[in-house]
C-alpha cells in the first residue's frame, strides 16, 4: 500500500495536571515536533509517567490512526487537539484492521515492529476531558498500538512508511482486541493462532492466555 502517511508526529515528558479537581501526573500529553530521535527503549524528550503499566522495549513508539479523528468529533461532538490520544506518529493507512502484529515498517531512518494493541485506560478521558471517551474506544477498537524499536533513527514529520515484511501469521491489532474484549465464548483455534504469534508483546500475551485457560 504506498498511501501510508504519516500526518504529524509528537513527543513529551510527564506533565502534572488537573482532573475534576485532583491532580494526576501523565506523559500523555505529547506536542508536535519536526522529528523523533528513536532508541531501542525510548524516544528522546518523551516519557512516561507509570513505568509500571506503560513504556519499555515492546512499546517504544505509539501511533493512532488518523482516519479516527474524525469519527470521534462526529461521534462525540468533540473537537479533538493533536496527539489526542497521546501517540507519537499519527498516521494515514495504518489502521487496526490493516496492521498485523509482528509486522515490520520502516519510518525514515527507524525499522519498527509491531508489538500490541493499546489497553485502553481512563487516561484517555482525562487528556480529552471526556468521561465517555474510554467506553466508546473499548466499543470500537480504535485504540492505536506500540511498536519495538529493530533499527534506531530519526522519524520525521514527512518521512514516509515503507512496510518490509508481513508477519505470516496475519493476526490484526483489531483482531485481537475484538477477541479480548468483545467475544464471551472465543474460537479455540484464533486465540491458539494469535498465542503462536512470537512477537506478541508479554502483557497482551498474558491477557490471551487467561483468556485460553477460561475456556
Amino acid at each position: 500500500m504506498s498511501d501510508r502517511k504519516i500526518v504529524y508526529v509528537s513527543k513529551g515528558l510527564p506533565k502534572n495536571k488537573l482532573y475534576n479537581g485532583q491532580e494526576f501526573r501523565s506523559g500523555i500529553w505529547k506536542e508536535q515536533t519536526d522529528e523523533l530521535h528513536v532508541h531501542a527503549h525510548q524516544i528522546a524528550e518523551d516519557d512516561v509517567a507509570n513505568h509500571a503499566y506503560h513504556g519499555g522495549p515492546d512499546r517504544v513508539v505509539c501511533l493512532y490512526p488518523f482516519e479516527h479523528y474524525a469519527h470521534w468529533e462526529k461521534e462525540l461532538d468533540l473537537p479533538l487537539e493533536k496527539s489526542a490520544f497521546g501517540e507519537n506518529v499519527t498516521a494515514e493507512n495504518m489502521r487496526e484492521d490493516q496492521v498485523c502484529i509482528g509486522d515490520v515498517y520502516q519510518f525514515g531512518e527507524a525499522i519498527l515492529q509491531v508489538t500490541q494493541g493499546r489497553y485502553p485506560c481512563a487516561t484517555i478521558n482525562k487528556r480529552n476531558n471526556n468521561n465517555q471517551l474510554l467506553k466508546h474506544i473499548i466499543a470500537t477498537g480504535y485504540t492505536g498500538y506500540f511498536f519495538r524499536v529493530l533499527q534506531e533513527g530519526t522519524i520525521k514529520s514527512d518521512s514516509p512508511i515503507i512496510q518490509l515484511s508481513a508477519h505470516p501469521l496475519q493476526v490484526s491489532v483489531a483482531s485481537i482486541h475484538h477477541l479480548y474484549f468483545h467475544e464471551t465464548a472465543p474460537d479455540p483455534k484464533a486465540l491458539a493462532r494469535m498465542l503462536e504469534v512470537e512477537e506478541l508483546a508479554l502483557p497482551w500475551r498474558n491477557k490471551l492466555l487467561e483468556k485460553q485457560q477460561k475456556l
